[in-house]
């Protein structure tokens, strides 16, 4: 039985009925069997031993005492494990308060002590020379912590006394500790306080005989160490240790791939391995144990690559390597192609030293190379959640250029932030690594979001003729979808500590088969799948070979189809397009003109409120805090570490926000910037919509510029997104980029200047002339087209039929059969139009108000719920409305119901960063959430009653 942290827990040895167990447990004893926690068992009987002695011999044929016994089984802790847990958890508690004594001494004696301020000075400009030439001050002290806190973990848990001695990296960190150490600090008692953890994992690791066991061990305090030592590093490097089952079937099927399409093996000489974030060493080490003994010492010796960043990480990689090779071949031998170095600063054309000469030589060994595999776990942080976490991936111009003239310029969507994922990076990098050899194979575990979302379709473009043959597994588990969505994504092979879907994906590139598009092959893990049920899935199959695929193909969307995705979904009529939009004189192939995200504040928690008075109270102190900050920055100079100087405490920074700042802008309140938006579906709030706070406005000051637009002008909200169903409003107000819970295009019926003159329709001119040809009706109006457009996208059979298509790209538009069901759709989505637009005008549906008598009478919301079968809503603990019809659960927006919405919504809720909590109950009208129920019930089941009359669909 393996368990916490991989450390053996138990042992089971299981007999037949013939045996003499009593003797059978002598005779194991005799030969070495552990006694800490094993079962001795026959069909009928168990014999347990725990911590050294015989606790149990039970008659397992009565059912008390066979789960009696399996109950004392796994519910042992041996000593040393049961105080390593404790330990474990006293350490990363105890980290942040280390960290921060570590850096309070730094601080002192960069002020008084002059020796260390030369050492520090000297090892900052290598780091900054070597890994990243804006590394801060900051992270400098970091790699002086890691170092200092876990040197003694390397020296003992591995029996490497001189191992501070004989790391070149750890010998140039440790001249700096030295002296830091020589005068008013003594690192012995330093970490005195902290001896009870060291002693328990040095305990703990000295029962662990078997290497593999010690390696893993050691993996988690290495996870410990930065969960606690730094959430933000963990973030922005995407620490997480790779589960040991995705690393045996990558290097498997790498080894399978090599010998199917190349006949060669990991083994064969040419054949240069790189892991470009190598971590702890999990893919390499499995590379090691993939090849021949016989031709290991040569591979190791100039055939074997890696690079790591993190010094922890670096330390362990370069210690579990070299035990591998140990332990293969009795022998040991430094292993030199670890490199500490950012792989991606090695695409940077800069010259200079690399932290050590003998760590630059093995750089600039690498770099000769013709790497033939490339593979491993790249970071998957793709942007920090708020600017003035300074979390930020740093930028790398050589890639993120190759990234623009590649993957951006052909990608047509609007949002492409995430092309500037570190994924999308060395997928990027890896791509050119293989090109420069002219064939090899990439093997990465990444996010999935490439294969499906519609920013990357530029990417799949380019991989696509950059490749002979693209496989792809979806392992799924992506947890920021919700409802039903998220039951399918089932649990990811990761856990808690990953919330994207995760994929591993084989690019595969051959000299004779460069010519034709890449043969895709894909393969969806089933849905709601647990991460034990994937981890098996993985184990079971052992290698690509053993995966059922499926072959996708390129469509002239760039968008991987397969399934239900092959239609004619391109011969539609396009609702808008990007060049449409561009298009400054208007002539356009596309039903809507112009369209719109809604506005991305970046400070939701600041500039929206259910209180009207509430949301003024707090934006005035917003800008008294921010221009507190435009004054303190022009007394200082305008310093240009803008970063370190601006105060984070009072207000959440942006890129946008900083600009304004540097520019001098300051920020007035007024009081008529205050409108109505509509925040999710059938939730509106109060905004601050000012330019200066709001981030990112996008055009929606050309949709609804002020409030007498919003009386005239409506606009059809779309979402489609890979990680939710697909959902459509109607909107008069301004809408929130997130409206449909992910980003939101919206297609108004009018756009206008921004002081809301100069009324424009949106519907083209050439939409009219299709429908009007289409139809023979000259009469059909624009306003017909813009309720036709928003019915037919309710239709169940469009939906369904379109269903991959519209998590891709925009709608594209059919006609239906005939004139007399075009006039059909078209009153329907007039009724459908104003029942969603004027919801809170709606009939309240009759549900039975449950009142607990025990209870006071209270209308206040702190938290709803809703009843398993999802016919009663838990109010609160006065009130149960009961009697929800069916119906109104049919009416679905994305993976909830527009009753599930106001659920969601309607909650009091704080902001985890800046402590405000905003509250949807109304003091002038108590009852309103409970009357927006019974209201939303009603525009429920009467849009399902629409949506079902409507004629058939023949697509």
């Amino acid at each position: 039985m393996v368990g916490f942290d991989e450390l053996a827990r138990g042992y089971w040895e299981a007999k037949d009925e013939h045996d003499d167990l009593a003797k059978e447990v002598k005779a194991k004893f005799a030969i070495g069997y552990p006694k800490d926690n094993i079962i001795f068992q026959s069909p009928a009987r168990a014999i347990l031993y725990q911590n050294g002695r015989q606790v149990l011999d039970e008659d397992i044929t009565r059912p008390e005492a066979l789960v009696g016994t399996l109950k004392q089984f796994f519910e042992y802790r041996a000593p040393q494990i049961a105080k390593w847990e404790e330990a474990a958890a006293k350490f990363q508690e105890r980290v942040p308060e280390l960290a921060e004594s570590v850096i309070k001494l730094i601080e002192r004696e960069r002020k008084t002590n002059k020796k260390f301020i030369a050492a520090f000075a000297d090892f900052s400009n290598i780091a900054r020379a070597s890994i990243n030439p804006n590394i801060s001050d900051v992270t400098v002290e970091e790699m002086l912590i890691q170092h200092l806190l876990t040197e003694r973990i390397f020296r003992n848990v591995f029996d490497n006394p001189d191992f501070a001695n004989n790391n070149i990296i750890a010998v140039e960190i440790e001249k700096v500790i030295r002296v830091l150490t020589s005068q008013t600090f003594s690192r012995a008692e330093f970490l005195k306080s902290n001896d009870y953890f060291y002693r328990a994992l040095e305990e703990t690791a000295a029962t662990i005989d078997d290497f593999s066991q010690k390696q893993s061990f050691l993996n988690s305090v290495y996870e410990r160490f930065f969960q606690g030592f730094s959430v933000k590093i963990a973030d922005t490097h995407g620490i997480v240790y790779t589960p040991q089952p995705i690393v045996n079937f990558m290097v498997k099927s790498v080894e399978d791939i090599l010998q199917q399409e190349f006949s060669k093996s990991l083994g064969d000489a040419g054949v240069h391995v790189l892991d470009p974030f190598v971590g702890t060493g999990n893919f390499m080490i499995r590379v090691m144990q993939e090849i021949k003994r016989t031709r290991l010492q040569e591979k190791y010796a100039s055939e074997l690559h890696c690079n790591e960043v993190m010094l922890l990480p670096y330390y362990i990689a370069s210690m579990n390597i070299e035990h591998t090779f140990y332990d293969i071949t009795n022998t040991y031998q430094p292993f030199e192609g670890i490199c500490f170095v950012d792989t991606f600063e090695l695409a940077e054309s800069r010259q200079g030293g690399l932290f050590t000469e003998e760590n630059t030589a093995r750089i600039e060994k690498q770099k000769r190379q013709k790497l033939f595999v490339i593979i491993g776990n790249p970071p998957y942080n793709a942007k920090q959640e708020r600017e003035d976490d300074n979390n930020k991936n740093r930028k790398y111009p050589a890639i993120d250029k190759r990234i623009a003239e590649t993957y951006i310029k052909d990608s047509k969507a609007t949002l492409r932030n995430k092309l500037r994922d570190p994924y999308v990076r060395a997928i990027r990098l890896a791509t050119d690594k293989i090109a420069e050899n002219g064939e090899g194979i990439i093997a990465l575990v990444t996010n999935n979001s490439f294969m499906d979302e519609t920013q990357f379709d530029g990417m799949r473009k380019h991989l696509v003729g950059d490749f002979s043959k693209i496989i792809h597994i979806n392992l799924k588990g992506n947890a920021r979808t919700t409802g039903e969505r998220r039951r399918q994504e089932g649990g990811n092979i990761f856990s808690d500590l990953v919330r994207v879907g995760i994929g591993i994906t084989f690019f595969i590139k051959k000299h004779d088969e460069q010519e034709m598009p890449a043969n895709i092959l894909v393969h969806d893990v089933d849905d709601y799948l647990k991460e034990k049920e994937k981890t098996k899935f993985l184990v079971d199959a052992s290698s690509y070979l053993n995966v059922n695929f499926e072959k996708a193909e390129l469509n002239n969307k760039n968008a991987f189809v397969y399934g239900n995705a092959d239609n004619d979904f391109a011969l539609l009529l396009p609702l808008g397009t990007k060049e449409a939009k561009r298009n400054s004189k208007g002539v356009a192939d596309v039903v809507f003109k112009n369209y719109t995200l809604g506005i991305s504040s970046n400070r939701d928690a600041v500039v929206y409120d259910f209180n009207e008075q509430d949301l003024a109270n707090r934006v005035e102190r917003f800008c008294d805090d921010y221009n507190a900050e435009v004054v303190r920055y022009r007394l200082k100079g305008k310093p240009k570490d803008i970063d370190s100087f601006l105060n984070k405490d009072t207000i959440k920074w942006s890129r946008n926000l900083k600009r304004d700042l540097r520019s001098g802008k300051f920020l007035t309140f007024d009081a008529s910037h205050i409108r109505v938006s509509l925040y999710r579906p059938y939730t509106k709030r109060f905004l601050y919509f000012d330019h200066i706070i709001i981030d990112e406005r996008g055009q929606v000051d050309r949709l609804f510029p002020n409030m007498d637009t919003e009386n005239e002008n409506r606009a059809i909200a779309i979402t489609g997104h890979a990680q939710t169903a697909f959902i459509v409003q109607m909107l008069s107000c301004i809408p929130c980029l997130d409206v449909g819970g992910r980003p939101t295009q919206c297609f108004p019926l009018y756009t206008y200047n921004e002081d809301g003159t100069n009324r424009r329709e949106n519907i083209t001119d050439w939409a009219l002339a299709q429908f009007h040809t289409q139809y023979n009706i000259k009469s059909i109006s624009k306003l017909d087209i813009f309720h036709y457009v928003y019915a037919l996208l309710h239709h169940p059979t469009y939906r369904a039929t379109y269903a991959a298509n519209l998590k891709r790209e925009l709608p594209r538009i059919p006609f239906v059969t005939s004139p007399e069901d075009f006039r059909v759709f078209v009153k329907a989505g007039q009724r459908l139009a104003d029942l969603h637009v004027n919801y809170e005008s709606q009939p309240e549906y009759k549900l039975e108000h449950v009142e607990n008598k025990d209870a006071a009478l209270d209308w206040r919301v702190e938290r709803m719920k809703l009843s398993k079968d999802k016919t009663s809503i838990v109010y609160n603990d006065f009130l149960t409305l009961e009697g929800i019809p069916p119906e109104a659960f049919e009416y679905r927006l994305g993976n909830r119901s527009a009753l599930e919405w106001i659920i969601d919504q309607y909650q009091v809720s704080t902001d985890k960063r800046s402590g405000i909590t905003n509250d949807p109950n109304r003091a002038d009208e108590p009852d309103y959430i409970v009357k927006l129920i019974c209201k939303v019930t009603t525009v429920s089941v009467d849009t399902v009653k629409i949506v079902s009359n409507l004629p058939a669909l023949q697509l």
